[in-house]
């Protein structure tokens, strides 16, 4: 029996961003607008604890997408 996999894995991405956070371009697609933030912190109690800031932004284009910002080890990443 294989073990289970995970089905959305993060990529990591490139993300220009603000002073203040805010993707401002995803993969060299500048942000129209952003829809919303949220700041996931879990397993604080653990020697790898989680840290993250979501972004669901909506390029220019048209494309929703959603990033995140590692606030533990950095890097920005998206879920597909």
């Amino acid at each position: 029996m294989n073990p289970p996999r995970r089905l959305a894995r993060p990529r990591p991405t490139q993300v220009l961003a603000a002073p203040s956070g805010k993707p401002l371009s995803v993969d060299d697609r500048e942000v129209d607008s952003v829809r919303e933030s949220w700041l996931i912190e879990d397993r604080w109690w653990t020697p790898k604890p989680l840290r993250r800031r979501y972004w669901e932004v909506v390029t220019t284009c048209g494309r929703d997408v959603v990033v995140f910002h590692d606030l533990e080890r950095g890097g920005w990443y998206r879920h597909r």
